[in-house]
């Protein structure tokens, strides 16, 4: 299993390879942004763990590349320990943020936590899902709309995804953030709220399959063809 590890700084990255390789991982080490998007366009990857500070192209900007093109899971290391940053790192679809000084067991053990949960979502997904109006193909994390392809942040599709893979299943608003934003999340469930409204206006005029269940949460309906006013 091959790993990324992009930070600006050579001890970091130094004590990080030798981490790693000691667990049977191969891992590349880069230096600055812009070398961590041709590299990861190269190779095959099973996670990236990366800093927001990153040299020539930062962390968040590279995350967004990556995500246009992979689903690869990547976590975030980095001194930045505001919640505006660890916030942000969830919102561009970060499986875990890791403050600097690391433990270096715990960064193993999250590690394992995040390789494990990601092999376990790929098995049990279907290659696509495809409902009147509605197709998302799971393998290039795109999703149509009558035809029209739309744009979904990472945090809306993984909504998207979890709720139609799993059709007129009520979640609650706790068991939405533990699953898309794990359990390490420090956030209100308020979020959810706020990322479904605008999953329903990325999926005009299916936005109805999205439906808001009284006093439990959400759920993905199946059955429901025609539109009606959502709670918001």
């Amino acid at each position: 299993m091959r790993i990324m590890i992009a930070d600006g700084d050579k001890l970091i990255r130094s004590e990080l390879k030798t981490l790693l390789t000691g667990e049977g991982y191969d891992v590349d080490l880069i230096a600055d942004g812009i070398t961590a998007i041709k590299y990861f366009r190269r190779y095959e990857y099973c996670l990236v763990i990366l800093d927001f500070q990153l040299p020539e192209l930062d962390g968040r900007s590279v995350v967004r590349q990556l995500r246009k093109i992979s689903a690869t899971p990547f976590i975030i290391l980095s001194a930045l320990d505001d919640e505006e940053n660890i916030l942000k790192a969830f919102d561009l679809g970060a499986e875990d943020y890791i403050r600097k000084p690391y433990y270096p067991k715990e960064l193993l053990a999250r590690v394992r936590v995040v390789l494990r949960r990601y092999a376990a979502s790929q098995s049990r997904l279907p290659k696509n899902l495809s409902y009147d109006g509605l197709y998302i193909d799971t393998s290039s994390h795109r999703v149509f709309v009558e035809d029209r392809l739309i744009s979904l942040t990472p945090k809306e599709y993984e909504l998207l995804l979890l709720m139609a893979s799993n059709p007129n299943q009520a979640f609650t608003r706790e068991m939405l953030l533990n699953e898309i934003w794990g359990l390490d999340y420090t956030g209100t469930d308020r979020t959810i709220d706020t990322h479904i409204k605008t999953l329903r206006d990325a999926l005009r005029p299916r936005d109805y399959y999205i439906a808001t269940v009284r006093g439990v949460g959400y759920k993905f309906d199946e059955f429901s063809q025609i539109p009606f006013r959502h709670e918001r």
